[in-house]
């Protein structure tokens, strides 16, 4: 599912969760936001979705996040105030020493000065909050306990509202200075289409859902034939969300296939520029449209790829995350876990 509603799931039968060994994780996302509880082995306790607020303002966004988190715990039979910690991916740059977030394009009304995140989340939950980059807190989950187990360096891409990115070379998150792994703003056509981060040609002006969805607009206003716009008004959406764009890829709507199939282009070209800087031993691939359209899309990726490749007979796989819609939750979760010794 990729639809921004409220959804629960029952607490995990068996004895009482113990609270003290329960972590919150929330994933913040440009439509939705999924909280999770897990237990010490990863294991989900609890999940709840709601929708990021479209037009809201960093407070009320917080504010959401917490409801969230509150329905999970709800559904894990505690509280956000029991839990041992909590964890939060959120796009942007983050400072994870001084729990901030800024530059962030795709969520609410965006912002771009550093907004204490942390600070504001912690008050309402009653102890420290983490932060930590979406997309590489994903990684680190499906590197841990998914899609990634099997190797030492892997590419996260995760494409969605935006495209984000996120790397473990030889074992070890690579981070950078904090801003690591922005595999989206790889230019793939300078001067080309104008990103949501001011720059052109990025790989995310072509793939990213938010940009996709300002094509179909356009293209919609000049007078081209789509589904797009009916299949979100029967789903009393306001956004076109990934389950929007199977169903009209399924129907074979023209403009959807033409937007999609040059994301494909883009997301080639771009990620294996990166696999010639880098050689990692796996794509791993993520997000909202990531997972919807993964199992058909994986091999469309790395075919966009091969032309690109340097060394073509080393080519890594793109798999589609073993998590699915959860791992960044998931990952947020285990970020406010203590180090494994």
């Amino acid at each position: 599912m990729d639809e921004a509603t409220s959804v629960g799931v029952e607490a995990k039968k068996g004895p009482v969760v113990d609270t003290s060994r329960a972590w919150g994780g929330i994933d913040l996302g440009g439509t939705k936001i999924e909280a999770v509880v897990i237990d010490t082995a990863g294991a989900v306790l609890g999940r709840a979705r709601h929708a990021t607020p479209g037009d809201g303002s960093v407070e009320d966004v917080v504010q959401a996040m917490y409801g969230a988190l509150v329905d999970a715990t709800r559904a894990a039979g505690t509280t956000p105030q029991q839990l041992a910690g909590v964890g939060v991916g959120a796009p942007g740059a983050v400072d994870a020493n001084e729990g901030t977030l800024r530059h962030v394009s795709n969520v609410g009304r965006g912002w771009t000065e550093p907004y204490p995140v942390a600070a504001d989340l912690g008050e309402l939950v009653g102890s420290r909050v983490v932060l930590g980059n979406d997309v590489q807190v994903a990684v680190a989950a499906e590197y841990r306990l998914g899609a990634g187990r099997p190797y030492r360096s892997v590419l996260g891409v995760w494409w969605g509202t935006g495209v984000g990115g996120g790397l473990v070379l030889d074992g070890v998150p690579w981070r950078g200075r904090g801003a690591a792994g922005e595999i989206g703003h790889v230019v793939v056509k300078p001067g080309g289409a104008r990103c949501g981060c001011g720059r052109r040609g990025c790989m995310e002006a072509y793939a990213g859902r938010a940009a996709m969805e300002r094509r179909a607009r356009k293209a919609e206003r000049q007078g081209e034939k789509t589904v797009l716009f009916d299949l979100m008004r029967k789903k009393g959406r306001p956004r076109l969300t990934s389950s929007i764009w199977d169903k009209a890829l399924a129907e074979e709507d023209g403009l959807a296939t033409w937007l999609i199939d040059r994301a494909v282009r883009m997301l080639g070209a771009g990620l294996a520029s990166a696999i010639n800087l880098l050689d990692v031993e796996a794509v791993i691939l993520g997000g909202g449209l990531g997972t919807r359209l993964g199992p058909v899309y994986a091999g469309r990726i790395r075919d966009a790829m091969r032309p690109h490749i340097f060394v073509p007979e080393r080519q890594p796989p793109v798999l589609v995350v073993e998590l699915g819609e959860l791992s960044g939750a998931i990952g947020a979760a285990l970020l406010s876990q203590p180090p494994m010794k």
